[in-house]
């Protein structure tokens, strides 16, 4: 396995000469009188999908948006550009779907930009509808309910909360610890279990937060492994937090990272498999039946959920005879469990998706966009 230092080294210097070459860019966003017609709406959503969400450079705004079709083994790539002649804009982090549209969210650009998935029918697919905006540097946006989403964010130490029926941000929760050493409380990802909502505090923290949905109160804080960088929920009620230990030479320390088990009812951390000191895991997933979870740590790897120990063995090597591969995202698909694993090669040119079966066996590989990084199934 690669150690957290040469990832670190590698992320950092890519970033380096990726800002050098590139100079920033900030395209104006699309108007509706702009729209282009490219895919219909009834042949995005016959026989379901994946998108997958390249981040793109940062400071470029180059993200951009894949669709790929499983039933047919094809992809179309630049669908958001291609039907709004504009680009998404800078570093598209995740995306989330609701009541017909597609909400993604663009970290650099401080955005979120919302697209036609049916809510519209005389809209095509992926055509511009609207924008969030006044936001600092938001992460993910997670409905909560009908009414409601939640926004995290890596610098604004809040949680905005969303209307979608207002479709204005009509208030904060304040997550400030007042620590005067690191940035705190940033957030990522969230979980929503019966009225209470957690979310992981990733940069220079070890904390998940878990916030009363029905008040928008932070009631209670756990914690956990240095970094906490991605969550799940499996079909015992648990939520497994996966924690990369930090990084060498950073200010907050270098720690072991692992696994962490956590009860949602109680709030207790229940089990922690701790990972070699070395290691980098990210991007935690699990699959159809919430009984297996999937992550990257240089190669993939599967753990039940009721296992033990971690794995001993890799489930999908990043080494083979067709050569090594840079694994960066990862998405199981709920509907059929298959494990679609990014790669980012470069991180300057594009990179290329791997679908495997639940049993790990390899079906199709296909090229999206740059630093491909998140999934959405539908």
């Amino acid at each position: 396995m690669e150690s957290k230092q040469v990832y670190r080294i590698f992320f950092l210097g890519g970033l380096a000469i990726a800002t050098m070459l590139m100079s920033a860019c900030n395209p104006e966003d699309p108007q509706p009188e702009q729209r282009k017609p490219d895919i219909s709406v009834a042949e995005l959503l016959q026989d379901g999908g994946v998108l997958v969400l390249n981040e793109g450079n940062f400071m470029y705004g180059n993200a951009s948006l894949s669709y790929y079709k499983p039933s047919k083994s094809e992809v179309i790539n630049d669908v958001f550009y291609r039907q709004n002649d504009t680009p998404l804009g800078d570093v598209a982090q995740s995306a989330s779907l609701f009541n017909g549209e597609l909400y993604v969210v663009m970290n650099n650009s401080g955005k979120i930009m919302v697209m036609n998935f049916g809510k519209y029918p005389s809209l095509k697919a992926f055509a511009f509808t609207r924008k969030i905006t006044g936001l600092l540097s938001p992460r993910y946006i997670s409905f909560v309910d009908s009414s409601k989403a939640y926004i995290s964010d890596l610098y604004a130490k809040s949680v905005s909360i969303y209307n979608p029926s207002t479709l204005m941000v009509s208030g904060k929760i304040n997550l400030n610890n007042h620590n005067p050493d690191f940035y705190q409380h940033p957030t990522e990802q969230f979980i929503v279990f019966e009225d209470e909502v957690f979310t992981n505090c990733y940069s220079f923290d070890d904390k998940v937060l878990v916030i009363d949905r029905k008040t928008d109160r932070l009631i209670d804080s756990i914690q956990v492994l240095q970094q906490p960088n991605s969550m799940v929920l499996d079909r015992n009620g648990k939520i497994w937090v996966l924690c990369d230990g930090g990084y060498e030479g950073s200010a907050y320390g270098d720690n072991q990272p692992g696994l962490v088990r956590i009860d949602a009812a109680s709030h207790t951390v229940e089990r922690i498999f701790v990972l070699p000191f070395d290691n980098w895991p990210s991007k935690l997933g699990i699959n159809g039946s919430s009984d297996t979870l999937f992550f990257i740590n240089g190669d993939v790897w599967r753990m039940p959920v009721d296992a033990t120990a971690l794995p001993t063995e890799p489930f999908i090597p990043s080494q083979s005879g067709s050569g090594s591969k840079l694994f960066y995202g990862l998405g199981v698909n709920p509907s059929t469990s298959e494990i679609y694993v990014s790669d980012a090669i470069d991180h300057l040119q594009n990179g290329v998706v791997y679908r495997f079966s639940p049993q790990g066996e390899a079906i199709d590989t296909f090229r999206v966009g740059i630093i491909p990084g998140f999934f959405v199934f539908y």
